[in-house]
């Protein structure tokens, strides 16, 4: 028995089911801020908003950024922003624009 993959279906299969967990994984964390994100990684649920919309339009889709957002982030980003999203910090901030250069 081999360990192999298989396919490049089966590949993106895997792929997009990945994706889908990391997503619900972000919508549940809701104490876990973009800009924290960012410091750490290098990415937000608002970069992956794009992303999502770029690769629609790769396949020939129209996802405007405001619809990728709220598959992103399991409800319109407004909603979001009110209930969870918290002040930043000067430490925060300073550590954003630093991560930028």
């Amino acid at each position: 028995m081999k360990n192999e993959i298989g396919s490049d279906n089966r590949i993106k299969e895997i792929q997009s089911k990945v994706f889908e967990r990391l997503i619900s994984h972000l919508q549940k964390r809701t104490d876990v801020q973009n800009i924290d994100l960012m410091n750490l990684s290098g990415f937000c649920r608002n970069c992956l908003s794009k992303w999502y919309s770029e690769a629609a339009k790769d396949e020939g889709l129209e996802i405007d950024y405001e619809s990728s957002r709220k598959k992103i982030y399991g409800m319109p980003y407004e909603n979001w922003k009110e209930n969870f999203q918290k002040n930043t910090s000067e430490e925060q901030i300073n550590k954003f624009n630093k991560s930028k250069n």
